[in-house]
Parts: C-alpha cells; structure tokens; sequence
C-alpha cells in the first residue's frame, strides 16, 4: 500500500507491523487467562472497528462478540459521553466481558461502560486497548491489555479518526492540526 501523503498527518507512532506484532501478543495473553467460551468480546465502536475484527479473527477457538456505540470525542476534544446502543443482555448476562478500544485515554468511556455492563450481569468487565494514554487519564481506570502506551498526542488510523477521516489507514499517525 503507498504512503498516504497529507499535511494534517504526522509522522507514523505505530507501524502496521507493530499493530500485528500486537494484536498476536494481546490475542495470546487473553487466550491464557481465560476459558474462551466464557468470554465476549464487546467493541466500541466505531473506533474499535479495526483492532475488534484483528483480535477476534487472532483466536483459534470460538470466540463470542458484539458492539456497542459510545460517542464522546467531537473533532480533537472530548465531549459528554452519549451511548447509543449497548449489547443485549443475554450476550453479556453470566459472563465474562472484555471491552476492546482504540484507545484508552481519559478513562470516562471505560469507566462508564464497565458499570453499566456490570448492571447487565457481567461475570467480570476488564478492558483492551490498542492505545493507552495514561498521561490523560481522569477516571481511576487502567486497561488490562495494550498495545502500546503513547503519548498525550492526537492519533489518527487503525480505527481512530479525526471527524470521520483516517480510520482506514493501517498505520497509526499523529495529527498535525
């Protein structure tokens, strides 16, 4: 695939080969700790798009999974949390939950779900993140499973976007902005 060229891109913070490196570590540590058939795997999306498919597809048994739509970033700022859809209650009553993000930064999105899945009837709720950004984190929230921890920098690719545009590019890049 060519180099996209863009004056709003920075330079690339994770690599496509990093991002697999990854998602074969993280579908390994998961697949360690826990009885599969026990698990959904719950994506928040639309960031979680990409990282979501690439680690359920990394797994070699079954694996449940299913979405949910939680918005709270409006150009490059946070904004009031708004969830529009949640799992239906079967899918996550009497088991055990992973929320896959993009992204784990400020915490809110995370902390907010987790209890909400909790008062679906959730075994437990731990979280996996692509991206940890602790240097922005508010809520007392850690992800279980990451990537790659980064900087206080905005990002864009695998997923994460800027106003709808950049989820499709399989690098992960800052954005000059």
């Amino acid at each position: 695939m060519p180099a996209v060229k863009n004056s709003e891109l920075g330079r690339i913070v994770v690599s496509e080969s990093q991002i697999t490196e990854a998602i074969t570590r993280l579908s390994s540590e998961i697949a360690r700790d826990y009885d599969l058939s026990t698990l959904v795997l719950v994506g928040v999306m639309d960031g979680a798009v990409s990282v979501l498919a690439d680690l359920m597809r990394s797994f070699e048994q079954s694996v449940t999974v299913t979405t949910a739509r939680i918005r709270s970033y409006y150009g490059t700022t946070g904004g009031q949390l708004i969830i529009d859809s949640l799992p239906m209650r079967d899918r996550i009553e009497g088991r055990h939950v992973l929320i896959v993000e993009d992204i784990l930064d400020s915490g809110a999105t995370c902390e907010l779900f987790s209890l909400r899945l909790m008062e679906m009837g959730a075994l437990s709720v731990k979280i996996c993140a692509m991206l940890d950004k602790p240097s922005r984190r508010i809520h007392d929230i850690n992800a279980d499973y990451f990537g790659f921890e980064i900087p206080d920098t905005f990002v864009v690719g695998y997923g994460l976007d800027h106003d709808g545009k950049y989820r499709n590019l399989r690098n992960i890049h800052s954005l000059n902005h």
